[in-house]
């Protein structure tokens, strides 16, 4: 019996390929994703990640995927003005971090370029917590906290994984 794959870019992007309209097959892709690194004094800030069941498990830094064509860079800055309306401006080279991770059950694997970032205008200067939407309709906050203080019992671990001690270890 032969199939006929037929996809679009959004199928690819998302992992899932149609077969005769039937069935749904994973195709496990490499995930390309700019995080920015916006601080307020010793504070990051970063959007809150939820399990299914809407508890807080971690925070990471706000960002996106790099979409076909596009520079880290530009897919950061057009990240940033589509969820919080917020143009900004790249402050420095990206860390590199190969991330392999496991989350409720879906394997996923990103190459993630992590940049300094600040705001071209003043606009969140007073906000303690931004509120944002993603691309997919869901709706996020993003609050400033205090690096050291994350990754210990009580409070919320940042991702991806090894975040932290890259950011400790140049001194932040």
């Amino acid at each position: 019996m032969a199939f006929r794959i037929i996809c679009t870019l959004h199928d690819i992007g998302s992992g899932n390929f149609p077969i005769d309209g039937q069935q749904r097959v994973n195709y496990e892709i490499l995930r390309q994703a700019p995080l920015g690194l916006h601080w307020r004094d010793d504070r990051l800030l970063a959007a809150e990640v939820y399990d299914r069941q809407g508890r807080v498990v971690g925070i990471r830094p706000l960002g996106g995927t790099v979409e076909f064509g596009e520079s880290s860079q530009t897919a950061l800055k057009r990240e940033f003005l589509e969820e919080i309306g917020a143009k900004v401006m790249i402050l420095s080279a990206p860390l590199l971090i190969e991330n392999i991770y496991e989350f409720e059950g879906e394997n996923g694997h990103e190459i993630i370029f992590v940049f300094d970032i600040g705001f071209v205008a003043d606009d969140y200067q007073l906000h303690e917590t931004i509120a944002f939407d993603e691309s997919d309709g869901t709706s996020g906050v993003a609050p400033w906290y205090a690096v050291d203080k994350l990754d210990r019992p009580g409070s919320p671990n940042l991702y991806p994984k090894g975040l932290k001690e890259l950011l400790l270890a140049r001194n932040v």
